[in-house]
């Protein structure tokens, strides 16, 4: 008597498993795919989720932005400590770089190896070469302040032979004031004394007397310092005659006037309108910066500057004015529509969720969907495609036995028939078509006891 072998351990009669197929073998069979086939789909599928993924998480906006200012102190600084106030609110932190002013901050976002995202640039900077960056719109006036002691002076020729301050090197203050000072016959290596100084060295100097003028601007120069020399009795500030005249030679620049009285009314500081000239500060970017961050720095700009002030108007700024840079496509939609509807309905992580999962996820569910769902009707007509060939095959062969009386040459339908079964046999079909397959090969039963019956 046989011993038979229980689950448990014990001698019982022999039993044998059937074997379960894994996933895998089932996915196969149910498509009539080969591993091969099946893997490679796999492989495609898992491929094309991996590129959405990297796409959902490399469109995020970056959490920390880089900005590049002025020295410390100066209105170029204290700006971006504002914005940074304001962008924290959302959730960005803003990193602030100190610099020597435009110039400097132009060299940093040009240069790759430097890792800066925006800076404030004043216009008119036409000889530094632009490269990949691209201008988020003008968001202030920046005056230029001429501080002299002595007899009144109401042009920039009558500071010849003279010891000046015209600004630190790489700031937009010296670029600007040697040009202006150009138009006026007055170069470097002339009688005229240029010094390249910083603003609280230069300001010192002014009070001190051992310098005639300088010219200051709010990218190098903190409010302090020009508030302290508009309010020293001894020293004043150049009222420009020739201000239309400069606006009319360098269209970057424009009229600025200071009202009588706009530094403090009780003691009518400035005692007059005082006419200046000075050219708009540019919110400049690298043209990779992430358009919700582009939004974000728009929206505390006109939280900033959007304001009415000395010399501009409420809603003037931020504005595009300048044309020394390429407008930034997202600012332009900015200035048109404002910020993006998620944006502007949602809290910034969730829009910035919300906008990646429009973006990325929901266009890749577009494309995967019909390609899985037409994965079976591929394969489902592919299979009964081949069914219905030998069906075809059948039922020639069937006709032919049909006309063919002949026993001797009957032999060679016989022979077709046994071939159509070797072939049938051989066919791998999915589940779902087994009732088709299985129905084939009892009409091949049935067309060969046809086919053994004699011929009539």
């Amino acid at each position: 008597m046989s011993k038979i072998i229980k689950t448990d351990g014990s001698a019982g009669q022999a039993k044998h498993r059937v074997p379960v197929p894994n996933s895998f073998t089932v996915f196969c069979e149910s498509f009539g795919l080969s591993r091969a086939v099946a893997t490679s789909l796999f492989m495609i599928i898992v491929l094309m989720l991996a590129v959405a993924v990297f796409c959902f998480i490399y469109s995020a906006p970056p959490q920390t932005i880089t900005m590049v200012t002025g020295p410390e102190g100066s209105t170029f600084h204290t700006n971006a400590v504002n914005y940074a106030a304001i962008l924290k609110r959302e959730g960005v932190k803003l990193k602030i770089l100190t610099s020597q002013g435009s110039l400097d901050n132009l060299q940093q976002l040009n240069n790759p190896a430097v890792k800066v995202d925006v800076g404030f640039v004043q216009g008119g900077l036409t000889n530094v070469i632009a490269g990949k960056l691209v201008s988020l719109g003008s968001i202030s006036y920046q005056p230029l302040l001429v501080f002299y002691r002595g007899a009144p002076v109401d042009t920039l020729a009558g500071l010849a032979g003279r010891r000046l301050a015209v600004g630190p090197k790489g700031s937009g203050t010296r670029n600007l004031v040697l040009t202006l000072l150009a138009t006026n016959g007055i170069a470097p290596g002339g009688t005229t004394t240029l010094l390249d100084w910083d603003s609280q060295r230069a300001a010192d100097a002014l009070q001190a007397g051992t310098v005639d003028a300088v010219f200051l601007m709010g990218e190098d120069a903190s409010r302090t310092v020009i508030r302290k020399l508009l309010l020293a009795p001894d020293i004043q500030l150049m009222n420009f005659a020739q201000a239309e005249a400069y606006s009319r030679k360098f269209n970057y620049l424009s009229v600025l006037k200071m009202p009588e009285g706009a530094i403090d009314l009780g003691k009518n500081i400035p005692s007059h309108d005082v006419y200046l000239i000075g050219p708009t500060v540019e919110l400049i970017a690298r043209d990779t910066l992430h358009p919700a961050l582009s939004d974000l720095l728009l929206e505390a700009a006109q939280e900033m500057q959007g304001n009415a002030g000395m010399f501009q108007h409420k809603g003037e700024f931020p504005a595009i004015k300048g044309d020394d840079f390429p407008v930034s496509s997202d600012a332009v939609r900015f200035y048109k529509s404002g910020k993006s509807f998620f944006y502007s309905h949602l809290p910034f992580w969730m829009a910035s969720l919300t906008s990646r999962i429009v973006v990325v996820i929901l266009p890749m569910i577009v494309i995967l969907i019909p390609i899985v769902r037409s994965i079976p009707h591929m394969y489902r007509w592919r299979n009964q495609a081949r069914i219905y060939r030998w069906y075809r095959a059948l039922l020639v062969v069937e006709m032919e036995l049909g006309k063919e009386p002949d026993a001797k040459k009957r032999e060679h339908l016989h022979q077709r028939l046994d071939e159509i079964e070797r072939e049938v046999n051989k066919m791998k079909v999915p589940a779902f078509l087994a009732n088709q397959f299985y129905s084939l090969r009892q009409d091949i039963a049935q067309v060969r006891e046809l086919a053994e019956k004699p011929g009539k």
